[in-house]
């Protein structure tokens, strides 16, 4: 984690370091907050460091540290509020925003920062990708609250299906990365393992992205982080009437919950999805509720002898 780390002033890392140590695994987010104490959010608790409190200069040196000193070329992030750093780590951004014309134009004086951990945990979807084939795979949408390890799941399930599974052989995959979490990429090359036949398009807009991915690489599979806009959509169902296959991920509670959005009224009314994979906020994240199928009925098995978690490793023992 020596990504994160680098980013703070050299007199926090030594406490950064050994409130962290050997507990980076159950990490989720490190919260900076001008003035405030640093606030360590696990998978089962939150803690905070009292005298760590930064100031307006440590902020500076966290923001430079980012922008590897040129705020020019943070500008479209900044004005999205967000942006992603080697590793895939993904940072959010608060503070007094400047608008023109009635629109975000950049986010300036910025007093919190938000470090959302990013993990591979190489296995976690063995125990789901059976349910998402038959004799081809189907299309899935993974529902979830934030921080229940949807980007996670995701990201195994492509790198699963890209290098083959028993006697299925591996598929085409492109991933349309608007916000560099899936695949961590720099200089556009992915630093996660996403198997042997997937291709990134990294820090793309998702609708153009999905477009530019058919045209250019012919995957068989198309996978997207986070749809919701009506552009989004749109783009999804041109995939669906080419041929493509798509798993998706969305932020929801649950399946009623998004069946009620405007936006995604023309997907259901197609029927686009075949499959919907269910993720809960429990005492942890990864924890997989259900897999539905198209008319709703859950299909998911779960062993008797442990919890059905995303942090399985790539054996059912």
């Amino acid at each position: 984690m020596e990504e994160i780390l680098k980013l703070f002033p050299p007199k926090y890392k030594d406490k950064l370091h050994e409130a962290l140590e050997n507990r980076w695994t159950s990490l989720q987010e490190i919260r900076f907050r001008v003035g405030r104490p640093t606030e360590l959010i696990f998978d089962d608790k939150e803690e905070w460091l009292p005298s760590y409190c930064p100031t307006e200069q440590d902020a500076m040196h966290v923001l430079n540290q980012l922008s590897q000193f040129s705020l020019y070329r943070l500008e479209d992030e900044l004005r999205e509020g967000f942006l992603t750093m080697e590793g895939g780590h993904r940072v959010g951004l608060a503070g007094k925003v400047n608008t023109e014309n009635g629109r975000v134009k950049a986010i300036k004086h910025i007093a919190s920062f938000n470090i959302r951990i990013a993990k591979e945990k190489v296995g976690v979807s063995i125990p789901f990708i059976p349910y998402l084939f038959d004799h081809e795979y189907l299309n899935t949408l993974i529902i979830g609250p934030p921080q229940t390890g949807k980007t996670t799941l995701l990201r195994d399930m492509i790198r699963i299906i890209s290098s083959g599974w028993k006697d299925v052989k591996p598929r085409k995959i492109g991933v349309v990365d608007e916000r560099s979490e899936i695949a961590g990429s720099i200089n556009g090359v992915p630093q996660h393992q996403l198997g042997i036949r997937t291709d990134v398009m990294d820090a793309c807009p998702k609708a153009e992205g999905m477009m530019m991915m058919i045209r250019s690489m012919s995957p068989e599979i198309l996978v997207v982080d986070e749809i919701g806009s009506h552009e989004d959509v749109a783009a999804l169902q041109e995939a669906i009437h080419a041929g493509v296959k798509i798993i998706c991920s969305i932020h929801g509670d649950s399946l009623t919950d998004i069946q009620k959005r405007p936006s995604l009224e023309s997907l259901f009314q197609q029927g686009a999805f075949d499959r919907y994979v269910l993720l809960s906020r429990a005492s942890k994240p990864g924890i997989v509720d259900g897999v539905l199928t198209k008319e709703g009925q859950n299909i998911l098995k779960k062993p008797r002898w442990t919890q059905n978690e995303m942090d399985w490793r790539t054996s059912f023992a």
